[in-house]
């Protein structure tokens, strides 16, 4: 079997059975429901009701008869989808980056690799299609909330016709959660009036908590717990991205240790890296002076990592600087320390996350089914970001509030540079200048506009098992189109060492396929000696 369809039409095949799907998902209503073991055709099921005889009394009554709960199909597995914020292609070491993800090295090790996955170039729009199976044009999210426009395509309102992800699996007998940032709730919705019918637990989520947001601070964010604001916390040491990762695990293991049986969909999308980029201190220090070599030195120093890794073609040449990025040599010392440390700061709040992401992992492989669970983690939601402008900046909301540059601004960074921390740091120079020099490699420019241009992704797909052990093919271009699979396969796991980036990769359990790609101007995969690999849409 083989679908091309969405993640949708993932959890679908594979969480309740579902072996055939058109491109376009709709629930549709009717009476044709299955029984409460089976997989329902037509959701949401009808009312119970009584199908025996019922007499003057109790004696010449039928057996009485109770609406039963649910149940998934049998060897259903658990989902644990990880999304992180504003990632760039060449970010993390598992796709050549700079800075260390043991937890992605440790799937990638063990599972599946894409190093041609796109996404919306916005945070909304892709993860309204990452929820829904749709293009965020069908589902009204072409822009972020923030602009909606109040067109066709562009209101941010999700439409009632776009079932989720977690709407499907929790009639299909899953418990859901959705665990960090949410970014598709139009924001005249988010006060405590209401209505909630959009908020995460109106969307199929049984369980939230995180914020809804674009971005939070994370030493003192402003949480909800399903529809209740969450107290501030006491602890000195509190980090946003540790309280999520606390959350989570102790989510799963709620759940299995009062319902062992019942499979569940966890979500988790922590606010990192998108700004504020506050990583703790300990961690910071842990990069001092490994980005003093500047930008266009480690341009060429992750391009060369990422051919020995197989992410990019052996003869994949770096695009020309970034225009209006300078040479490195050209800026003068105290630029050179400022941006250096604004990297050292951005670098590790996406070590730190990764690291916390690896903790929510082991918990899911410690639970007693953990042999039946499909783990996904898309690093990154719409790739670089460059609100900070070619200077950079410390405050974000500077750019948000129409000062994208102001006099003085660089002097000013330059004198806070030696005490720069994850403390101060609200918009680190890697949003422009090391964004659009390192993170994006070996592509250029950063993204923002979501109808110009697709963003380049990665996202890793860990070993996932199941005891059928059928066959197991996967396509992975764009976001709404993520592997599906109607059962996984223990026996033969595929690795992630893929040869050409224009490429799409059909995994069988016996032996890779490689298919063309189409997805280029010309309708054609790159050719030896091409300079650029940009994917224009």
């Amino acid at each position: 079997m083989r679908l091309s369809t969405s993640f949708a039409a993932v959890v679908l095949a594979i969480g309740v059975g579902v072996t055939s799907m058109p491109e376009c998902q709709t629930i549709c209503f009717g009476a044709d429901v299955g029984d409460a073991s089976g997989t329902s055709s037509v959701l949401p099921r009808p009312d119970f009701r009584f199908t025996g005889d019922v007499g003057r009394t109790y004696l010449d009554s039928d057996k009485p008869q109770f609406p039963q709960p649910v149940k998934a199909p049998k060897g259903a597995p658990n989902i644990l989808l990880v999304l992180l914020d504003d990632a760039g292609f060449g970010q993390f070491s598992t796709f050549g980056g700079g800075i260390p993800s043991p937890t992605m090295d440790r799937l990638a090790a063990d599972g599946l690799r894409y190093n041609r996955f796109h996404t919306t170039a916005l945070c909304s729009p892709t993860r309204a299609a990452l929820i829904t199976g749709r293009n965020h044009h069908s589902n009204g999210f072409a822009s972020i909330t923030e602009t909606a426009t109040g067109y066709d395509g562009y209101t941010c309102v999700l439409p009632k016709a776009c079932g989720t992800v977690a709407e499907v699996l929790k009639q299909n007998g899953y418990s859901t959660a959705w665990i960090g940032k949410n970014h598709n709730t139009p924001p005249w919705d988010t006060s405590q009036a209401g209505p909630f019918d959009r908020w995460a637990n109106g969307l199929g989520f049984e369980y939230f908590y995180g914020f809804n947001a674009g971005d939070m601070n994370h030493w003192n964010p402003i949480l909800y717990e399903n529809r209740n604001l969450v107290p501030a916390s006491t602890d000195p040491n509190y980090h946003l991205t540790e309280d999520l990762a606390n959350r989570s695990i102790a989510w799963v293991r709620q759940m299995k240790s009062i319902a062992p049986d019942k499979p569940f969909f966890l979500y988790v999308a922590p606010g990192a890296t998108h700004a504020p980029h506050h990583a703790p201190k300990d961690w910071i220090e842990k990069f001092k002076g490994k980005f003093d070599g500047g930008w266009d030195a480690y341009r060429e120093e992750t391009l060369a990592r990422q051919k020995k890794l197989g992410v990019v073609p052996e003869n994949t040449m770096l695009t020309e600087r970034s225009h209006g990025l300078p040479a490195w040599d050209s800026l003068n010392a105290d630029q050179k320390r400022l941006y250096a440390r604004m990297m050292e700061v951005f670098c590790a709040y996406g070590a730190h996350v990764d690291h916390r992401m690896g903790r929510v992992i082991d918990a899911v492989k410690q639970l007693p089914d953990a042999d039946n669970t499909i783990i996904i983690y898309i690093a990154g939601d719409n790739g670089s970001s460059a609100e900070g402008g070619i200077e950079g900046s410390l405050c974000e909301n500077m750019f948000f509030n129409g000062f994208p540059t102001c006099t003085g601004r660089l002097q000013y960074c330059c004198k806070k540079a030696a005490s720069l921390s994850g403390c101060s740091s609200w918009r680190a120079v890697s949003d422009c200048a090391g964004a659009l020099a390192v993170i994006v490699v070996p592509f250029e420019l950063t993204y923002r506009d979501a109808n110009m241009r697709l963003a380049r992704g990665q996202a890793l797909v860990g070993r996932a098992v199941s005891a059928t052990g059928a066959d197991l093919e996967l396509e992975a271009d764009h976001l709404y189109h993520l592997p599906v699979s109607r059962w996984a396969v223990d026996e033969h796991p595929q690795r992630g060492d893929l040869q050409e980036i224009g490429a799409t990769y059909t995994a069988r359990a016996e032996k890779p396929q490689q298919q063309a790609c189409s997805h280029y101007s010309n309708g054609t995969s790159p050719q030896p000696g091409t300079k650029s690999f940009r994917c224009p849409l």
